[in-house]
């Protein structure tokens, strides 16, 4: 596949990966700032309706895998999801002071079901496009890189509102109506330019006691133990990047989002670097030598002159660029241990594995939002204008920094002793080639090497 057309196909991150960052950081402060919804209450939503979201997740992944028709398998779950999603999107525009904690939670289950239709249906595909050991490095690496493209729309949005004279609240009220214009352009954009493969089947039909099976498998329970840490420590981070920097570092909003631009940024360096030392000493190598480095890098932060753009800027790149090295390696070792799960089975698991790590990243982001009920119990003060103790600002000091760097050491431990390696990974597509060759000789060339065979029999 050309990096062209894996660009087409990765477009679709760009308002995945927006959402993403606007829920982490600016939409809590947003409800609590600017709606005026207390703290507690937008906290407890947000965990709650995550924690809530994660069956659903299941069973969308369930459906994926058993959907069959002509026009694809994940190709028609993306397609129902982008309107459910946008839709969800502009019900979170419509509240306002008087929604209620029920209220607000209806409005982000509904957005996250869209999300999840969406997102989930774009990993699994990514996972098929691209079925090789190297390949799969190289699509997700396209699909976190051009995701950084989205995060950076959603940090300058708001930057250039409140310089023309806007408020911060208005500023991510313009944000959301990106994201939402985003979807519809970037999801005809995939399905216009990218085929989708489907994988052959030749075990028994799906039974619940299978999908139990699956988390008793050790690489599964490494990867979702992984995921989870690895996004609960920079989750953990964004949920309090706005109040840490404007009231422990003596940033204004415009500097911070700035630094946090710079975070984002990096991405577009840190998701094809991962992806380039992933193909030359293993996916799991790479994962544990970011977090390492992501960890190493925040400790560093305490001891930077308060309010220095200067100081600040070439670590926020670094942790910004490991950090985005954190999401290639688990999308693309997810692709593998499906791939291994496959071989085992007879069956196809891309969909409901991608589903069980975006239960665990739901996870994480609701125990992240968690921090906004220990800060509140703590005695911090989020409205615009509070001013806060010295003893709660050292609270979240010590919130902000240490959960990060303890959650990223743990996902780089979770692959020590690791065995899928690329020459192990080698020979389960070299297996599962042989046994599609029985039905497909051209779907077993495809899955083998990754490219779709012309008329003429040859590769495209």
């Amino acid at each position: 596949m050309s990096m062209l057309g894996v660009l087409a196909f990765a477009s679709a991150s760009i308002p995945i990966q927006a959402l993403v960052l606007a829920i982490s950081v600016h939409l809590p402060r947003y409800f609590a700032s600017h709606i005026g919804l207390e703290l507690a209450v937008v906290g407890a939503a947000f965990a709650m309706v995550r924690l809530i979201d994660i069956p659903i997740d299941v069973v969308l992944g369930m459906a994926m895998d058993r959907t069959r028709s002509r026009f694809g398998r994940y190709r028609v779950w993306l397609t129902l999801g982008a309107p459910v999603l946008m839709a969800g999107l502009y019900f979170m525009l419509m509240a306002n002071s008087s929604t209620t904690q029920l209220g607000l939670s209806g409005i982000l289950l509904f957005l996250y079901i869209g999300y999840s239709m969406v997102y989930l249906s774009h990993l699994a595909w990514g996972g098929v496009l691209g079925p090789t050991y190297e390949q799969r490095s190289k699509v997700f690496g396209a699909v976190i890189g051009l995701g950084v493209a989205g995060a950076m729309a959603v940090l300058i949005i708001p930057i250039v509102m409140q310089y023309r004279g806007s408020s911060e609240g208005e500023g991510v009220r313009a944000m959301v109506w990106f994201i939402i214009a985003a979807i519809p352009v970037t999801v005809l954009t995939v399905l216009l330019t990218t085929r989708e493969p489907i994988t052959r089947e030749h075990g028994a039909a799906f039974g619940l006691r299978d999908y139990v099976t699956l988390l008793k498998r050790g690489n599964v329970i490494r990867l979702l133990a992984a995921d989870l840490c690895a996004t609960l420590g920079p989750g953990w981070m964004a949920a309090l990047y706005l109040f840490y920097f404007k009231d422990s570092r003596g940033f204004d909003t415009t500097a911070a989002n700035l630094l946090l631009m710079i975070y984002i940024a990096a991405g577009f360096v840190g998701a094809p670097f991962a992806a380039w030392l992933a193909n030359r000493m293993g996916k799991h190598r790479a994962l544990m030598i970011n977090t390492t480095i992501y960890s190493l890098g925040l400790i560093v932060v305490p001891f930077l002159p308060a309010g220095n753009f200067v100081a600040f800027a070439p670590g926020m790149f670094l942790v910004g660029a490991m950090a985005a090295g954190f999401v290639v390696m688990i999308r693309a070792l997810t692709g593998d241990i499906a791939d291994e799960v496959r071989l085992d089975t007879g069956r196809e698991w891309m969909g409901l594995m991608y589903a069980l790590t975006i239960g665990t990243t739901k996870i994480a982001s609701g125990l992240s939002a968690l921090t906004f009920v220990l800060l509140a119990y703590i005695g911090y003060q989020a409205k615009a204008g509070a001013v806060n103790t010295p003893e709660a600002i050292q609270s979240l000091e010590l919130v902000y920094i240490v959960g990060p760097i303890v959650f990223s050491m743990i996902a780089g431990a979770c692959f020590i002793g690791y065995k899928l390696t690329p020459e192990r990974h080698a020979e389960i597509r070299r297996q599962l080639a042989e046994r599609d060759a029985m039905e497909d000789p051209a779907a077993a060339l495809e899955s083998l090497t990754g490219e779709a065979l012309t008329p003429a029999g040859r590769p495209s």
